[in-house]
Parts: C-alpha cells; structure tokens; sequence
C-alpha cells in the first residue's frame, strides 16, 4: 500500500484502522464496490461503512466515484443506501423481479413436523431415503451448538463433518474440498456456508429449523 496499488479488497473495520492511522489515502479513489450490502449493513457495518465513504464523496459532486452495490436481497434501507452515495440518475439491476417466492422447478420441498428431541432421528431417517448412502447432503443449523452436536449424533449414519464461524478458515477450507471431492458426504453447517459457496450435485437440503 505504501508504494501505491491499483485494487484494495478489505473489510470495513480493517480499512478504517488503515485510515486512522494515516497508511490509507481515499481520496483518488474512482470506484467503490460494496459486496453483499445487505449483510454487512445489516450486521453492524453500516456506520464503519458510513465513515469510510466520507473521505472520498463530496455532496453533489459529479466527481464522486462511480459505486456500485451488490444484494442478494434488497430490503428498502438499501434503497435508502443506494440513493445516499449513488448519482442521482443510478440503475436499479433486478435480476428477480416480482419472482420473491419462486423456487426451482427441478426441487422438491417437504415439511416435517416432529418434537425437538426428536429431530436427530428423523434427520437420519430422511437423509437415507432421500440421499442414500452416496448421495450429498447439507443441513443447516440456527447455531454452532446445534451443527457440532448433529454432526456427532449417532444417528446419522454417514460421515459428516461440521462448519460454522468458530472453525479456522483453514479447516473450513479442508473441510469443503472435503465435501466437493466425497470425503464425506453429509455437511452440518450454520448460514455461514449458505452465502457464495457453489457445491454442485448436493441431493439434499435440510433445514433443522425454519430459517428466521
């Protein structure tokens, strides 16, 4: 950085250390992209995010540099986000239109209701007559206590192998190459692994719980 680069990727917090302490200069920049606005705005960022953009936009200038935002969902304070920083004359690309509640044709959806103490078991049972013993399988979980202790019940017979946001990045690593490559063939995840992972040939989706 000190000798001058084209591209930074980073996250808020880590930009604006870089910022305060004077090792990072934003006033050259000519292009902001936000990936994934929605989560990190809803999650807290959006002040960070709010003091970084600061340094490099002046009100109503046409010199502010171009931004471009990416969602995978677009509640209407994104909207208000987009108008904040955008030109006034900005392009709204929605790729899903009215389609909020379309799913894929191809997918077959069940509901199962049972008791909580229950559920290990009947997890197990739907993962054998749906995904065999060869077939690829993800369930999800609402918490990393939840994904560690379905990931060693007995009675889900296959190997399986936990992920969520307590694992290193290193072994998160290991363990979907692990799941690509059929190491094992069923992943306990939290929605850690339900953003901008591409698993191709999964049989089988479960949700633990519905997802809030």
């Amino acid at each position: 950085m000190r000798s001058g680069i084209d591209i930074l990727v980073g996250t808020p917090g880590r930009i604006k250390d870089h910022l305060q302490n004077g090792k990072l200069d934003l006033s050259k920049v000519k292009h902001v992209v936000l990936d994934e606005v929605d989560q990190m705005l809803d999650m807290g960022f959006a002040e960070q995010v709010e003091d970084i953009l600061r340094d490099a936009y002046k009100k109503d200038s046409e010199d502010n540099p171009q931004t471009l935002l990416f969602s995978a969902t677009c509640p209407h304070w994104v909207y208000d986000v987009a108008k904040k920083y955008m030109k006034s004359r900005y392009e709204q690309i929605d790729l899903i239109g009215k389609r909020t509640q379309k799913a894929a044709t191809t997918v077959e959806h069940l509901a199962i209701e049972c008791h909580w103490s229950q559920r290990a078991a009947v997890i197990g049972d739907v993962i054998q007559v749906y995904s065999g013993s060869h077939g690829r399988t993800i369930i999800f979980c609402e918490t990393k206590k939840e994904a560690n202790e379905l990931a060693l019940n007995a009675s889900i017979k296959q190997d399986c192998q936990s992920l969520h946001g307590d694992i290193p990045q290193k072994q998160r690593e290991i363990t979907l190459k692990g799941f690509r490559n059929g190491t094992f063939k069923v992943l306990v995840a939290t929605n850690v692994a339900a953003r901008g992972l591409d698993i191709p040939e999964v049989d089988l989706v479960v949700q633990s719980s519905p997802p809030k």
